[in-house]
């Protein structure tokens, strides 16, 4: 192998960590002939996945949850490819401490938000199923969003930063979370699921959440929010002004065979509707 060749192999293994995936867009950003990653993977160096992914071989010791999990994928198209967009709604919840039914084990969605997530990650085989949405909710798509930064450079002599347990996944904080969930109601929510969770949220911000509100363009999402904010009645409930956020005019119907709620005007689940309203006809 010449220098070059040699010089290009070293930056992909010190740049990505055992197990990780890079895409051809990827090679082809540092100058990686697909000759070289063809000699790569006969050497086993890299693996083929599927057509135009690879991976960095796992070690040996690399425990199960890592092999078959959704969390490499994930990180490596963040991170080492810089794909824009972040872990939302349930999901996100999950990963905050907001479990309740929501089990990350096996078989669990994962649900995605942005418009440059790559298409591969909907093709590989993993322990869980990766769910695509938009961001067109919101007038700023990375309002509401935590990220992380590291230099990939500085980890090649550090085995602590290059564990992947370490680094950190772009995704959406409970106050966006929460607002994104609620989107997907009915059709990939169910109303039961969203007001367990719900229940849980007693440390929102308010400030965060007044200010997402302010520029969610969705009418149902801003409607729901007070409906549950107002069932469950946390301290932060009290800071939100719900006169200044534009809630829309006339009936909504949502819930099939719902009620009309009497303040939100939207159909929800009796459940949902305060006490007197709840026991009509």
């Amino acid at each position: 192998m010449d220098g070059q060749n040699a010089s290009k192999l070293k930056q992909v293994l010190q740049n990505v960590p055992p197990g990780f995936l890079i895409d051809s867009a990827w090679m082809s950003r540092h100058g990686i002939s697909r000759q070289s990653v063809s000699a790569y993977v006969k050497r086993g160096w890299l693996e083929r996945v599927i057509q135009g992914l690879y991976r960095r071989p796992f070690t040996p010791s690399e425990n199960p949850e890592a092999v078959r999990g959704w969390k490499i994928p994930l990180l490596s198209a963040q991170w080492l490819m810089a794909y824009d967009f972040h872990v939302g709604g349930m999901t996100a919840l999950a990963l905050h401490g907001h479990e309740h039914y929501l089990a990350l084990g096996g078989g669990q969605k994962v649900h995605l938000y942005g418009d440059n997530i790559p298409a591969w990650l909907f093709k590989i085989s993993i322990d869980g199923h990766f769910v695509r949405h938009s961001t067109k909710p919101f007038e700023d798509a990375q309002a509401g969003i935590e990220s992380g930064s590291f230099d990939l450079s500085q980890q090649a002599d550090n085995d602590a930063t290059m564990s992947p347990w370490l680094w950190p996944i772009r995704m959406s904080t409970p106050e966006r979370a929460i607002l994104e969930a609620l989107d997907g109601l009915p059709r990939s929510e169910s109303f039961h699921n969203v007001d367990v969770v719900f229940e849980s949220l007693v440390n929102l911000r308010p400030k965060q959440l007044t200010a997402l509100l302010t520029a969610c363009r969705s009418v149902k999402v801003k409607r729901l929010f007070f409906v549950y904010a107002d069932k469950h009645a946390h301290a932060w409930r009290k800071h939100i002004d719900a006169e200044a956020i534009d809630l829309g005019r006339g009936d909504r119907a949502l819930a099939e065979n719902g009620k009309l709620h009497p303040t939100y005007r939207i159909t929800v689940p009796s459940d949902l509707l305060p006490g007197e309203a709840a026991d009509g006809p």
